[in-house]
């Protein structure tokens, strides 16, 4: 059995767990297992094939984790070379026979980068909309909400699952510019927890929800309505661990996909920077060319 590490851009795709008429992370591994003659035409997966987690619509990834049975030549390169470039695999291992991805994980780690401009604290000098509108974040506000959504607790009223909602949840906060990186850590997530525990966050940090809000969310008691589940684009699957594996990067197949996705990057600034240019002209209400 043969472990890989895949890094994804989710935006173009439909998830990660295949379906039948849209395109998604899985179809299109399989779709490059069958082209490269590891997969027969008919067959539905690989043998012992199982992966990490079932990421949402537009969720990436840079640690998801798929196994299965394979000829020792299927490298990450070798894989790569029928996978588009918002897919790379970058680290592969030998595993068990027996291994799991899915079960076998005892920890999983999403990072969600948010959008939030810092609150100012000068109460004279209020802080200026963000550029979607939204307001301000207060940072220790954002903290303490965290704070008291870790540890273990049963997230029934984030989710729209009914089993498996209890969890023992760690999280970190920290700030790059005008951006929140929240890390949350567990052994499993529910479906949309993280997204919501977004939400939740935001909601206490701006000040539109009060911290106690979160007593009742936690409480055994269902909340109606529940928090909304924050945009699923900024999210990414950063970390998955398997107690005794060892992966080995792929230097050239790791160098080559930052290059794919470093192209990516360059498309996304100047995509931002003509909204940014159309926010600015609308909220400045110029309309002359100039001279």
């Amino acid at each position: 059995m043969h472990a890989f590490r895949v890094a994804y851009d989710g935006r173009p795709f439909y998830g990660f767990q295949r379906q039948s008429n849209v395109p998604t992370v899985e179809d299109t591994i399989f779709d490059a297992l069958r082209a490269l003659g590891v997969l027969d035409s008919d067959a539905a997966k690989p043998p012992g094939y199982a992966a990490a987690g079932r990421t949402d619509s537009g969720v990436s990834a840079v640690a998801q984790t798929v196994a299965f049975e394979c000829p020792d030549w299927l490298t990450p390169r070798a894989l790569n070379s029928e996978l588009p470039g918002t897919i790379r695999a970058w680290a592969h291992a030998d595993v068990d026979d027996d291994f799991h991805a899915t079960h076998d994980a005892v920890r999983r780690a999403y990072v969600y980068h948010l959008y939030a401009p810092r609150a100012t604290d000068d109460p004279q000098q209020p802080s200026p909309p963000s550029l979607d509108g939204r307001r301000a974040i207060d940072d220790d506000r954002a903290a303490a909400a965290l704070d008291a959504l870790c540890g273990l607790c049963d997230f029934h009223n984030l989710t729209p699952d009914s089993q498996g909602t209890e969890r023992d949840l760690s999280g970190r906060l920290d700030r790059a510019g005008d951006f929140l990186t929240i890390e949350f850590a567990a052994g499993g997530f529910a479906r949309e927890l993280v997204r919501r525990l977004v939400s939740v966050i935001q909601a206490v940090g701006t000040g539109e929800k009060s911290l106690s809000w979160i007593d009742s969310l936690l409480g055994d008691d269902p909340v109606d309505p529940r928090p909304s589940p924050a945009a699923p684009e900024p999210l990414v699957l950063s970390a998955v661990e398997y107690p005794g594996v060892d992966f080995e990067r792929d230097p050239e197949a790791a160098e080559r996909g930052a290059i794919a996705f470093g192209e990516r990057v360059v498309a996304a600034r100047s995509i931002g920077r003509v909204s940014t240019a159309i926010t600015e002209r609308l909220r400045t209400g110029e309309d002359h060319a100039r001279e």
